[in-house]
């Protein structure tokens, strides 16, 4: 019988080991270098998403409070008009009788007809800059979403390549690349609008 042939493996299995802890270290340095990007541009994305969110607050505040004015003025409007109803009513008496109203009775029925034009001017402003405040709020809300999914798109991409650094699979950090180019996507649409 032939001897076997003995082929020293031990070197080709050192540089085949070598090789292999190069390519994963450089895998590991492009995982750390790509997920350090991103949890940065989560860090902006995520104070954009909380600054938008305020904002909107304050504009929703605000046109709460214009709310609040314009009501109180429709209620003085309101009281206007009762005090020339009774004006008027007090004037048809005066002509029931067949004669003529005093003159202080018209000056004051022309007053009140005048506070109530301005009130219903000041109302009808303060609901024209409510209803501003409000849709800016609200377009800020619907800015503030894209940020947030922004965000919770960089997160899941962040956990991936932990993942892929921990396994040293380049699938999944390619998985992680995606979901990160996603979620830059949607900061740079939230971030132009």
């Amino acid at each position: 019988m032939p001897e076997e042939i003995e082929i020293d493996t031990d070197k080709l299995r050192e540089a085949i080991d070598e090789e292999i802890e190069r390519d994963a270290g450089s895998l590991l340095r492009a995982i750390a270098l790509t997920t350090a990007i991103l949890a940065a541009l989560a860090a902006v994305a995520s104070l954009q998403a909380g600054s938008s969110v305020n904002e909107a607050l304050a504009l929703k505040t605000e046109a709460t409070r214009l709310q609040a004015e314009a009501s109180d003025e429709w209620a003085y409007y309101q009281a206007k008009g009762l005090k020339a109803a009774v004006i008027a009513a007090q004037k048809n008496v005066w002509a029931a009788l067949d004669k003529a109203p005093p003159a202080e009775l018209m000056a004051e029925a022309d007053h009140y007809a005048d506070d109530q034009k301005k009130s219903k001017d000041k109302a009808e402003q303060l609901e024209r800059e409510r209803d501003q405040k409000s849709a800016q709020g609200d377009a800020l809300m619907h800015r503030h979403h894209f940020f947030a999914e922004s965000v919770a798109f960089l997160q899941v991409a962040i956990a991936l390549g932990a993942v892929a650094a921990l396994t040293r699979k380049r699938a999944i950090w390619v998985g992680s690349l995606l979901l990160g180019v996603a979620g830059c996507g949607l900061f740079a649409y939230a971030f132009a609008h």
